[in-house]
């Protein structure tokens, strides 16, 4: 999420909410329970959206709005003003509004979005990111896996405070991978 403009997307958005399975009824993840710091987990699945809002900075034919759906693409290439987009959208576990959560999409490397994913293009938007957000006093950036962002959340949720890269692995440990574990049986034996 998001995925607008498809019917796929849901009627909630800029959330990080949990959403109960409705047997026969179609997309019970259309909304849920905000998760919130000191409220218990409510639902079948927690779902954490990315941005949806309307681009009035790279209009359509010179008039009509974007659809800023957090998709990073060749056709839409990320640049400072939709970074700015995607943090004023505030999306955040309710009760802990400084941990500010920006997820960002993409459909794969496919070869067209190379450059955008990988070259210049991403090059200049991690610099925007880090002068942005990372340089500037009252701000931390932070680049998270989807598990670490998961882990954060539900620390979020639990009311820890203060740095939130202290939570990347709240829960949900580390993979563990065939390197790290030949490292620990190395260490051991």
């Amino acid at each position: 999420m998001p995925t607008a403009p498809c019917d796929s997307q849901t009627k909630k958005i800029n959330a990080i909410y949990y959403a109960t399975d409705r047997p026969g009824c179609p997309k019970s993840h259309d909304d849920g329970v905000d998760v919130a710091v000191g409220r218990p987990a409510s639902g079948d699945l927690m779902l954490i959206q990315g941005p949806l809002a309307l681009d009035w900075t790279h209009r359509k034919l010179g008039i009509f709005p974007r659809i800023e759906n957090g998709e990073v693409h060749a056709g839409y290439p990320p640049d400072l003003a939709r970074i700015r987009a995607w943090v004023a959208e505030h999306i955040h576990v309710q009760g802990r509004p400084e941990w500010i959560v920006v997820k960002v999409s993409c459909h794969g490397a496919e070869d067209r979005n190379r450059e955008v994913l990988l070259g210049a293009t991403a090059d200049r938007m991690y610099a925007d990111l880090e002068r942005e957000y990372r340089d500037r006093p009252g701000y931390a950036l932070h680049y998270v896996t989807a598990r670490e962002l998961y882990n954060i959340v539900k620390a979020a949720e639990a009311g820890e405070r203060g740095n939130p890269d202290r939570f990347r692995d709240y829960l949900i440990p580390p993979y563990l991978t065939h390197a790290s574990r030949a490292a620990r049986q190395e260490k051991a034996g």
